[in-house]
Order: structure tokens, then C-alpha cells, then sequence
């Protein structure tokens, strides 16, 4: 851990002391709030999703990790911000981040993968500047409302059609894997598609989903909440009875049932059914998840924070979410740096309902890291070390590197 001489007086002689004592960093007439950027690299890691890795390298010898949401071109995107970090103070995180947003407009930055990029490059700001203040990500964030965040494990069966499969997982997630929050996915093929590109839903296929989610809710009971996956399938009548079928079941939400570019829309769905509708993993920034907020579109509102534009932007999207007192479940289908940016957040803002957790089935997801048990008994423990608490184990990078990727450099 990086000790920090001197930190309550700005003019004074500043020095970073590893536990040898040895001087690293900053030149002795320069200051804590004077670091530099001089690099930042990206590696893409092979995990269940391509996982973009953004380092962030300074001249105090601090290097931050973040992680943007996964999609080819990400490395490229964050190779041409470059230059317009080079030099920049990393602890102004979020004039950074606006510059990134202006330099980026020409490429879209409002939406897509231009804003994902500067969002990996944003939680890695966030953890270089943990580490130069010696304080938690939590805690440039104004504080944490709980210790730990809890966890939602999203489920994949052997048969993901056949309600019991479906049922028999979820017993196992709980009973085995200690979680007590899951969601599964509900499109999947019923057997009573004729043309999904309609996103009509039969009758039958509707009942076909009715099966699976009694299946999964009657064996779990009152051990676990469990929410649904529709992944934007729908036209918004048959996302309204399928939304209306579900309402005698213990549904935790229904997510994501319409595609997300009508808000219109999103709302007349919402406005239809008791069972509760999430959504807002393909809306960006706070401008993007304006509308279904203010407009109550929506009961549980589902950023992703790697996506959506990084820790800041999702705490003003949570901010704006706890003024209309709609609760915030995090998606995320991120290695353990995301992840763990995710709970950061999620211990800083008062209406964190839950995380996504999307690699339980990948048997080294927690190996990325130095650090182990970062996921027990369905919660997450927020890290009381500097930035994320998470440190990268460079030989795991490299074994699970896609091909064609360069490790990142040391500190």
C-alpha cells in the first residue's frame, strides 16, 4: 500500500513511499494535485465477453485500471483519446471526462461505443485518483450507505426452454452458490414462433413463459428474488400480456420486454402492469435515461456503468432515479474491475437495489485479480483500499489476452 506524506498541507514537500521507503513518483517541488497523465493502454481479456481493460498511467508512478463495456473497436476508440489525456491531471476526473465527450462528438460521443470507451476511461481516473488521495472509489463519491452490495447472479440452464431446467438451476445457484437474487432469461424458443422479426407473441408462447417463470418462482419461494429477460423482443401488445400473465407470480421485474429506443412506448408498457418493468442497459448518459424517469416509465431503472458513461455519470443517473424514488439494479457483464466499479457505486448511493453478476460459470473470472472472495453469499464487500482495492494479475491477462492483443505495460 502507498503511504502519502504530508497530505493535509498543499505546499509541503510531497513523496509516495512504498513499505521499503522508497521515493517514488512526483519530483520533490511538485505536489499530490500535480500528477500527470503520460499513458494509457487497453488489452482486451477473453473472458464469457470480451472484457476492454483501460490502464491509465501517471508520472507519480499510480497506474488506475477501468474497463469498458465489451464490442469490437473499444481498444481503437480509447487509442485516439490518447493524446488528449497526455499531460492532464488525473484527479480532474470529471472536467476529463467532458473534454473526452467534446473531443469524442465528431464520433458520436453521446451514445454507443464512443461513450463506452471514455467510460473505462473514467473508472480508471477514478482509481488512479483513489490511490493519489489514498481513499476509496466510494469515497470520492461522497461517502457509502452500506458495506456491502448485494448481487444478482444472472442464471443460464442446460436447457434454457424447459421450465424445470430452468427451475433445477435456479435451486442450485441458491442452494449451492448462496445467492438470494437471479434472474433468467425469457427469450428463448417456445416451439410456437412463426416470424420473431414481428415480435408477436402467440398465445402459446406466452404460456410457455408463464410455465417457466411458476417453474422457477414456486420452487425458489421466498428464498431468492427472480427477475426475467426479455432482451427488447416484443411489440408493446404482447409485452403488455405477457407483463399481465406474469402478475400473479412473484416476477422481482421483467426486463427490458420492448425495444429501448420509444420511451412513448416504454411508458404505456409500464403504465399497464403491476409486475414491475426494468430497463435502461441500452440508454446512455443521464440524458438517455431522462425521459423514462421523468416520465415514470419505469420502476427499476438498469445502467450499465461501464456503458453508460462511468461512475459519475451513474450516480447522476441514480440521483436523478431516488428523485422519483426508483430504484437502481446495475447491469453488468463485466470481469472483476467493472464489477467491483459497479458496487463501488452501489455502496455510495442510497437506492442501490443490486449488481449483476454474469460469470458465474466461468471458473477463473475471479483469477483477473490479485485479490479472492470478492462475491459471498450473494453480496459484494466494498474494498476499504485505495481506488477500486483491486489489482490486476498481469499473468492472467496475458494467458486470457485475445489474439492479437498487447499485455499492458507495469507500473
Amino acid at each position: 500500500m502507498v503511504h502519502h506524506d504530508r497530505l493535509s498541507d498543499p505546499n509541503a514537500e510531497y513523496t509516495m513511499r512504498d513499505l521499503s521507503g522508497e521515493t517514488l513518483g512526483l519530483d520533490a517541488d511538485r505536489g499530490i494535485r500535480d500528477a500527470e497523465i503520460t499513458d494509457v493502454q487497453t488489452t482486451m481479456v477473453d473472458g464469457n465477453y470480451p472484457w476492454i481493460l483501460v490502464r491509465v498511467y501517471t508520472d507519480a508512478g499510480i497506474v488506475g485500471t477501468g474497463e469498458s463495456y465489451w464490442g469490437g473497436g473499444d481498444t481503437a476508440i480509447v487509442d485516439r483519446m490518447r493524446p488528449f489525456l497526455l499531460g492532464e491531471n488525473p484527479l480532474d476526473v470529471d472536467r476529463l471526462y467532458e473534454h473526452l465527450v467534446q473531443k469524442m462528438s465528431g464520433e458520436g460521443s453521446v451514445s454507443g461505443k464512443v461513450i463506452s470507451a471514455i467510460s473505462g476511461i473514467e473508472i480508471a481516473l477514478h482509481d488512479a485518483a483513489g490511490k493519489l488521495l489514498d481513499v476509496p472509489v466510494y469515497q470520492l463519491l461522497g461517502g457509502k450507505y452500506r458495506d456491502e452490495v448485494r448481487v444478482y447472479c444472472d442464471c443460464h440452464a442446460g436447457d434454457e426452454a424447459e421450465p424445470e431446467s430452468n427451475a433445477d438451476e435456479a435451486e442450485r445457484v441458491v442452494e449451492e452458490l448462496g445467492y438470494d437474487a437471479l434472474k433468467f432469461d425469457l427469450d428463448v424458443p417456445s416451439g410456437y414462433e412463426v416470424d420473431r422479426a414481428h415480435r408477436h407473441l402467440r398465445q402459446p408462447a406466452i404460456e410457455h413463459k408463464v410455465e417457466i417463470v411458476e417453474a422457477v418462482t414456486e420452487r425458489i419461494g421466498d428464498r431468492a428474488d427472480v427477475a426475467f429477460d426479455c432482451h427488447w423482443s416484443y411489440g408493446a401488445g404482447s409485452a403488455k400480456r405477457l407483463a399481465e400473465a406474469l402478475e400473479p407470480y412473484d416476477v422481482w421485474w421483467l426486463e427490458d420486454p420492448i425495444p429501448p429506443e420509444n420511451h412513448d412506448v416504454q411508458r404505456t408498457v409500464t403504465e399497464s402492469t403491476s409486475t414491475p418493468i426494468a430497463t435502461g442497459e441500452n440508454v446512455f448518459r443521464t440524458h438517455g435515461q431522462r425521459r423514462l424517469l421523468t416520465e415514470e416509465a419505469v420502476d427499476i431503472i438498469a445502467p450499465d456503468i461501464p456503458k453508460v458513461g462511468g461512475l459519475r455519470e451513474g450516480m447522476k443517473i441514480a440521483n436523478l432515479a431516488d428523485v422519483f424514488y426508483v430504484p437502481v439494479a446495475m447491469h453488468n457483464v463485466a470481469s472483476p474491475i467493472g464489477t467491483m466499479a459497479s458496487a463501488q457505486l452501489g455502496a455510495a448511493i442510497p437506492n442501490a437495489l443490486a449488481v449483476e453478476f454474469h460469470s458465474y460459470q466461468l471458473g477463473w473470472w475471479e483469477d483477473l485479480v490479485a485479490e479472492s472472495d470478492l462475491i459471498e453469499g450473494g453480496r459484494m464487500t466494498i474494498p476499504e483500499e485505495p481506488g477500486l482495492g483491486l489489482t490486476l494479475d498481469m499473468d492472467t491477462v496475458a494467458e486470457k489476452m485475445v489474439d492479437g492483443e498487447e499485455l499492458f505495460d507495469e507500473a
